[in-house]
């Protein structure tokens, strides 16, 4: 059934594997993707579907350097490269939203203001283009304010529908913002929007809405990571996680988005099945971030029922081709964790096809 295809909004996927979301920091300081991503994307475009690396909304919401945005026109102009050559091998992308939240830094995103749900800061150093700084303490906009960051990610999706994307994915995940206001370890506001399971939930429903207004909701996924407890997201109370995620994906499920993708290492377990069966719509699964997802892993997960779709993500860095390796269960190329970060092609597109 992996290799079977699936209806994931308005289209058809020709497979149940999606390359999930990977930053790899190619595009400069600008942010603009350059042939070197439209060749790495094309690439890959046999995967039923492709989600682009985190792209920011805003420069307030840029995370790492080389990340790229979907904020200028060069910007634009260059994903509009990168679809047409997606599409051009009968591919399928959705650009991946992300603000960053407070998983940045003023040297990093042009000297904005780190903005989160609440003034604290993340223990730890992040890498800017000065080097390696402490996380700062992120500014929590005032309630008027947040109407203004719902609007970064409208706007950020209609240049991506303009650029040619066939949808976006919204980053709920991997304790960058969205994810800041689900957490109460991250999220301590007094206002409508924390305080409450309801109310830590409130931001992302309203992005999500918004975004659903603009394009359509058959062009809007989103991803989440219940549990995760990266980067200074925790989520520790598991009544409270489940009371949070039940309250937003029962607000989520009757939008009919494209899909629901959730990142989690117990794909069995109570809570992610109950998140299933709340959405009742296109379900991705992706089991492991530190953990390399395996053919038989994939296969089982879709052969068993618990997910639609497999999400994977390194081995679809080392193999281009990674559909037919395992419909064949062909050798694979081994990814090399040295070159996921950096400027050039080198483990990036010079990963070789099987050749017979």
């Amino acid at each position: 059934m992996l290799f079977s295809p699936m209806q994931l909004g308005s289209m058809e996927l020709p497979n149940r594997l999606v390359m999930a979301p990977l930053t790899r920091i190619r595009a400069g300081k600008q942010g603009i993707p350059g042939p070197l991503l439209a060749e790495h994307y094309r690439q890959r475009a046999s995967l039923g579907l492709i989600v682009s690396e985190g792209t920011y909304p805003s420069r307030a919401g840029q995370g790492f350097p080389g990340q790229p945005g979907l904020v200028t026109e060069e910007q634009l102009k260059g994903w509009s490269a990168v679809t047409s050559a997606v599409h051009a091998e009968g591919g399928r992308i959705f650009a991946q939203v992300m603000h960053a939240g407070r998983v940045t830094h003023e040297d990093t995103n042009g000297g904005h203001p780190v903005v989160a749900p609440s003034a604290i800061a993340i223990e730890g150093q992040t890498r800017t283009y000065e080097g390696k700084k402490d996380f700062p303490v992120p500014h929590a906009p005032a309630t008027e304010e947040l109407a203004g960051i719902v609007q970064e990610f409208v706007q950020a999706s209609r240049n991506a529908i303009a650029a040619g994307f066939d949808g976006v994915e919204l980053h709920g995940a991997n304790g960058y913002l969205l994810h800041e206001f689900l957490a109460a370890g991250a999220n301590t506001r007094e206002d409508g929007y924390g305080g409450s399971p309801a109310k830590r939930a409130r931001f992302v429903i309203e992005v999500t809405r918004a975004v659903v207004a603009a394009i359509g909701a058959q062009r809007v996924g989103i991803r989440l990571s219940p549990e995760h407890n990266v980067q200074g997201t925790l989520e520790l109370d598991p009544a409270d996680v489940q009371e949070t995620y039940g309250i937003l994906v029962d607000a989520l499920a009757p939008l009919d988005l494209a899909y629901l993708s959730l990142l989690h290492k117990d794909p069995a377990s109570a809570l992610v099945q109950d998140l299933r069966a709340r959405f009742n719509g296109p379900f991705l699964l992706n089991t492991g971030f530190g953990v390399i997802t395996t053919r038989d892993e994939a296969i089982s997960l879709v052969a068993d029922g618990l997910a639609d779709a497999v999400v994977v993500g390194r081995p679809a860095i080392a193999n281009p081709d990674l559909v037919r390796r395992w419909r064949e269960d062909l050798p694979l190329n081994e990814p090399d964790a040295a070159t996921f970060y950096g400027p050039d092609a080198r483990g990036y597109t010079d990963y070789p096809s099987y050749q017979n």
